[in-house]
Order: C-alpha cells, then structure tokens, then sequence
C-alpha cells in the first residue's frame, strides 16, 4: 500500500539522511518499509510503502510521526536560515551583534529540542513543539504527496506563532542567564574591594534547610548582623538567603567551609556562593557538627 509521496529538490538533499533514519526505525520494529524513487530533472519524488501484513493503525501512526518530525526538522533549519534573524532585529532590537550571536545558536539547539534550555521554559517549548508536529501531522494525514517546498511556502505561516513563541522563551532565559552573571561580577566586585573582616565562615544546612552562619569561633554572624539591622525583618527563606549573601559579602571571609550542602533546599545558593568566592569555597559532611545534623541534633 502506497503511505505517501514526498516531492523535493536537489537542494534539499538532507532530507536523504532523515528518510535512511525513518526506514531504521521501520526496520527495528521488525517492519518493513518499502522506499521508490523517482526523478525529473531537479525534482525527485519519493514513495513510501508498507504491505498490507504489516499495516495497522499505530504503524500508520508511526509512520506518520517520523514524517511530520522530518518535516519539523527542515521548517527549522529554514526558520532559523531565512527569518529568524528579521524576527530577533525587530523584537529585540537591544540586543547587541554580540549577542545575537551567542543566542542564535541556543534558538535552534532549543527548537530542535537539542538541549540549551531547561526547567519550565523546557516544558512550555516542548509543549509548544507538540502543537507544531500535531498540525503537521493533520497534514500529512490529509494529503497522500507532500511537497516539501509547497508545504514551506504555504503551511509554515500557521506554525510561525509557536516557533516565535519558542524563540522569546529562548531569548528570555538567556536574558535572565546574562543578568545573572552580571550579578554575580558585581558580587565579585564588592568581596575584591573589601578587607577581610572574618578568616573563616561556616554554613550549617539542617535537614529542613534551615541555615546558621558561624565564624570558627562558633559565634553566630546572622545574628550580629540582624542587631545592626533592627529595622529589617527576615522571616522568610528567600530573606534568610539574602542575608547569608549580605553577611559574606561584608565579611570577605578567607575560607568558607559549607556544612551537609545535600539539605540545601535552594541550590543556586549554593552555585551564587561558589561562583563569588570562587576557590574559596569547601564542602564539609564528616565533622562534629555535621554530624550533629545528620542525627537530628538541633545546633546551637
């Protein structure tokens, strides 16, 4: 049975290695899958078949997948070749050359779903490529050819939103990335510029994450430096976390020593203080009070 024809010229000759890939993934199904070709002058045609022994609803449907990613593939290639950069020049025009340099490649890497973005952004990308592949999926099932260069003409327009939607979510994480490291070189700054005031910090992380910042002395340094700032109220983590920051920021200790890190609920605390303190920094989980906090102990 004839599944589908797929029309496309020389210049799109990468389309050889998804259709050798496409035929693999029949083959390891213990399917068969029949491939014709046929050409005149620059435009080659070609027919995928399946026999009727090995035709059923999820091999059509597997079939269907595997020629609506291919498809994905190259509306992303000529996305990011013919108008991303228009896209990227009028949306953010602030950006500087620099930076669009740096970003292009983490748009594509993310639209081919090849890394380069994580967490919610992830999902929500993964989710808008779904709505993509969905609508060209309904495409293929509709129509027995496909020609690739009519279908880039007049099909991409109603897959653009969710590419550019993909594209802003890409540039907003960046964007954060960018402001984060910016931070992190004042932070930098203001620890360089200061005299040491401590030799030695200690951050003890309780099992419920709880922090305590000790000098070596054991003396509580959160606490001294809530008494010079009776006006300010830190009864939340995010504040806690703050004035851990704050506290090592001004005391520009010599040496921190981080206690049980494994509790640390917040572990871009954790990658704030590295990145400032850079060498600094050690990690601890076999001393006294370690193992204080390993067996519940309140500290003290």
């Amino acid at each position: 049975m004839l599944l589908l024809t797929v029309v496309y010229n020389s210049s799109m000759e990468c389309i050889i290695g998804e259709i050798k890939d496409i035929k693999k993934c029949f083959e390891h199904k213990k399917m068969i899958l029949g491939i014709a070709e046929c050409i005149i002058e620059d435009t080659h045609f070609i027919k995928f078949f399946c026999g009727d022994d090995n035709l059923s609803d999820s091999s059509i449907k597997m079939f269907n997948l595997n020629i609506a990613n291919m498809l994905y593939k190259i509306v992303i290639r000529e996305f990011c070749k013919k108008e991303i950069n228009d896209f990227l020049t009028e949306t953010y025009f602030f950006l500087g050359y620099d930076e669009l340099k740096q970003v292009k490649p983490r748009i594509q890497e993310a639209l081919l779903n090849e890394g380069s973005i994580a967490g919610p952004n992830a999902v929500y990308c993964m989710n808008r490529k779904n709505s993509i592949m969905d609508k060209i999926t309904k495409c293929i099932e509709e129509n027995k050819e496909i020609n690739i260069s009519g279908f880039l003409t007049f099909r991409t327009k109603a897959l653009k939103t969710d590419l550019e939607c993909m594209v802003d979510k890409v540039v907003e994480e960046y964007m954060v990335e960018k402001e984060y490291n910016e931070f992190i070189k004042l932070l930098k700054y203001f620890v360089d510029i200061q005299e040491s005031k401590v030799d030695e910090i200690n951050i003890l992380i309780e099992k419920n994450g709880e922090y305590y910042l000790r000098d070596e002395q054991g003396n509580d340094l959160a606490g001294d430096m809530l008494m010079e700032l009776p006006k300010v109220k830190f009864d939340s983590k995010e504040n806690t976390e703050e004035l851990i920051i704050s506290t090592m920021i001004t005391s520009a200790p010599k040496k921190i020593i981080i206690h049980c890190a494994h509790n640390c609920k917040n572990k871009e605390l954790l990658q704030t203080i590295s990145k400032v303190f850079v060498d600094k920094v050690y990690y601890c989980e076999e001393c006294t009070a370690c193992e204080k906090i390993k067996n519940s102990i309140k500290l003290r």
